[in-house]
């Protein structure tokens, strides 16, 4: 099989540095003047995508990102940690408030068809909603097979080796291209962008698509009634009895 096309989702979320902070009105959280970057997990999807193409598996990387204009700067990020082209799906900030996954996978299956991606890889989850959805339904709509919660690739002939990750230890599947990949932590250690390398991301391509260009109604079905913060810990407390029990073991290491 000739080198593979690899299509990558791309996020901007909150960085995880940030503590968030609730709106006064409840209807959402602070993102006005709030440090934003790439989604931890969509960064070691770049990462991979980018060692495939190193190793001459990939002959070219697309990333990918939907949202508002601020996006483009994550794409840039993108470009500038090796990935060759950027496609934005801008999206009103009033639409983007209620955009959900299902969107978000159509808009990657479409692009995918368009571009003849054969492997599309997205974080498996990100950060600010913790969905992890994307990736399993991209994968639904384009009716490719799915490895999800990697934290190994390997390509042999025209199938992938994934180690994924599942509760209590490890699971080794094969899988026939095309194919949607969810990277998870393990997979690798996301590389830092240079300054050359972010010069060079300048000049690097980027199109800008609209949902409507894609056929994707982004009308939400959703209505955010409230967003409150998590109650607050209270402090706990010992009863009576773990308190003797304390003192007595005390005592008996005292006198020993």
């Amino acid at each position: 099989m000739s080198a593979l096309r690899v299509l990558v989702g791309c996020k901007r979320v909150i960085d995880y540095a940030v503590k968030i902070r609730v709106k006064p009105d409840k209807t959402g959280v602070v993102t006005d003047g709030v440090k934003h970057s790439m989604n931890p997990f969509d960064e070691i999807a770049i990462e991979e995508a980018v060692r495939l193409k190193e190793k001459k598996i990939a002959s070219e990387v697309i990333a990918v990102s939907c949202g508002p204009k601020q996006c483009q700067e994550t794409l840039r990020t993108a470009l500038a940690m090796g990935a060759d082209r950027a496609i934005h799906v801008n999206i009103d900030p009033k639409d983007y408030e209620t955009l959900q996954p299902i969107h978000v996978s159509k808009f990657l299956a479409k692009i995918a068809q368009d571009e003849k991606a054969d492997i599309v890889i997205v974080g498996k989850q990100a950060i600010d909603d913790d969905c992890n959805q994307t990736g399993q339904m991209t994968a639904a709509l384009l009716d490719w097979p799915q490895a999800t919660f990697a934290s190994k690739v390997e390509k042999n002939n025209g199938d992938l080796t994934v180690v994924r990750e599942i509760d209590g230890g490890l699971e080794t599947i094969k899988v026939k291209l095309p194919a949607v990949l969810t990277a998870d932590l393990r997979l690798n250690e996301p590389r830092y962008a240079t300054l050359p390398n972010i010069m060079k991301a300048k000049k690097k391509p980027m199109a800008s698509k609209t949902p409507a260009d894609l056929g994707v109604d982004v009308t939400s079905r959703l209505e955010i009634v409230s967003v409150e913060d998590p109650p607050v810990r209270e402090a706990g407390q010992k009863d009576l009895y773990d308190s003797i029990i304390m003192i007595l073991r005390g005592s008996c290491e005292l006198t020993s």
